[in-house]
């Protein structure tokens, strides 16, 4: 199944782009696509711990499992002023 995949800040510096259909296997969850990313871009466990997922504008666990079509969003801690 085909989930869209969303890339903010420094997630997106690392895949060298701001989204992605990613192809998964039905049951996948966050954290089998997280794996799947890492797969082609291996700097991203690197930042993965600290990263918010969410599922279709929802904030999720990495154990949520994934449906056809959903919007994944990764995205890393901000900071400023």
């Amino acid at each position: 199944m085909k989930v869209k995949v969303l890339f903010f800040a420094s997630c997106q510096d690392i895949v060298g782009k701001r989204e992605a259909e990613v192809e998964v296997p039905e049951g996948a969850t966050v954290a089998d696509l997280v794996a799947e990313v890492a797969v082609a871009h291996p700097r991203f466990l690197q930042i993965e711990k600290s990263l918010m997922v969410s599922v279709n504008q929802g904030y999720v666990e990495r154990g949520e499992e994934l449906n056809q079509g959903d919007e994944v969003a990764f995205i890393p801690p901000v900071s400023g002023g």
